[in-house]
């Protein structure tokens, strides 16, 4: 039908308008939180770009949502400012067909969401921590300085000859930092940082490692092959992560690693974020859904729909607000999945309802048996 594509390109046009400009807000708040850690890592602008947008499929879950409904009030307000729907409303054009270009744009964001929850947006997540343990890992190499003596923290003063690629040559590191041992002196050829389990370490081979005995008072040396000196977490110690629930893609979710006692343990968080990727979706077509209420249903008012566009922009804040909350309630009690799921469902399935024929004609007897004399 020409009106059902007419109506389908023009909330795809406006719905991805409005999710690019709100996509460039959070660009711009999201920048913030990597600006510090890309400079003072020395890395390049590019890596400050890539960790801005791989953060943004995250929050798509939101924008989507929130873009296809203000692009459904926009578009369908004015459509009946310019007579368009009035005009079809009068030729009998029900309700329910007046919505179909809608809910069909709501069926493909719902889709598409579907796919950023379950593989897309934890990729990216997941990807993004990646990077940033990369980042830190050379802020902790550019810590070290040639040519002087860098008190990396108190206690702790390392001395670099120069550096060759990701290689520290001529070493020379002083050791204080436990007052109960003795402080001592490594002195090695060449060393690296390289990162563990438990954190970061300075690798440093063909060396010795000297030292005073407070007992005899007599210097003791002990050379070595290889050494290693832990460093601590203020310079920038990059752990092995533990992937969180939000990182991990469905397939993730559903297949933990049994071996692992956290995967074990945090198996109902894991259920948890399974059912809020499927729920959270939903949100799209339950937003459109509240619109057209709002505006296809009732009498046609052209002075203006101020009051109705007012209540359905409440009514989906409000709701997108109420999730959250039941969600937060969810992680606590697996039983916050019911008002979850309530919350979606029951304003889709019942607005749906009201647009479709046999909601008409229900709200043709509510309207008949209210005006019946007593």
């Amino acid at each position: 039908m020409i009106f059902d594509r007419y109506i389908l390109k023009s909330l795809s046009i406006a719905t991805i308008f409005i999710a690019l400009t709100l996509a460039a807000v959070i660009l711009l708040t999201q920048s913030l939180r990597f600006l510090e850690l890309v400079i003072e890592s020395g890395a390049s602008s590019s890596a400050f770009w890539i960790l801005t947008l791989l953060a943004l499929p995250r929050f798509f879950e939101i924008i989507l949502p929130i873009a296809l409904m203000a692009a459904t009030v926009f578009l369908y307000n004015k459509l009946t400012m310019d007579s368009e729907l009035v005009v079809m409303r009068a030729n009998g054009v029900p309700p329910m067909a007046l919505a179909r270009p809608a809910l069909i744009m709501a069926l493909i964001t719902t889709i598409i969401l579907w796919v950023m929850t379950m593989w897309v947006g934890p990729a990216s997540l997941a990807s993004m921590q990646q990077m940033r343990q990369v980042i830190k890992a050379q802020y902790s190499t550019l810590l070290f300085r040639e040519g002087i003596f860098n008190a990396i923290v108190p206690g702790l003063t390392v001395f670099i000859r120069e550096k060759e690629g990701g290689e520290l040559k001529g070493m020379v590191i002083h050791d204080s930092r436990d007052p109960k041992v003795a402080p001592s002196t490594v002195i090695a050829k060449r060393g690296l940082i390289t990162s563990t389990d438990e954190g970061q370490q300075v690798l440093v081979y063909d060396g010795s490692r000297q030292s005073v005995n407070a007992d005899t008072n007599i210097l003791e040396r002990l050379d070595f092959e290889r050494y290693s000196i832990d460093l601590p977490d203020g310079t920038g110690t990059v752990r092995q992560r533990w992937a969180e629930p939000d990182e991990r893609t469905i397939w993730q979710l559903l297949n933990p690693d049994k071996t692992d006692q956290r995967d074990v343990a945090s198996q109902e968080d894991f259920f948890i974020e399974i059912h809020r990727r499927i729920a959270s979706p939903l949100l799209a077509p339950a937003f459109v859904v509240i619109v057209l209420n709002f505006l296809l249903l009732g009498p046609v008012d052209r002075r203006g729909q101020f009051a109705r566009i007012a209540m359905a922009i409440i009514t989906t804040v409000s709701m997108q607000g109420l999730y959250l909350v039941t969600f937060n309630i969810a992680l606590k009690n697996a039983w916050g999945l019911v008002p979850m799921y309530a919350l979606v469902l029951v304003p889709l399935i019942l607005g749906l309802f009201m647009l479709s024929e046999a909601g008409e004609d229900f709200r043709r007897r509510m309207l008949y048996s209210d005006r019946r004399p007593a």
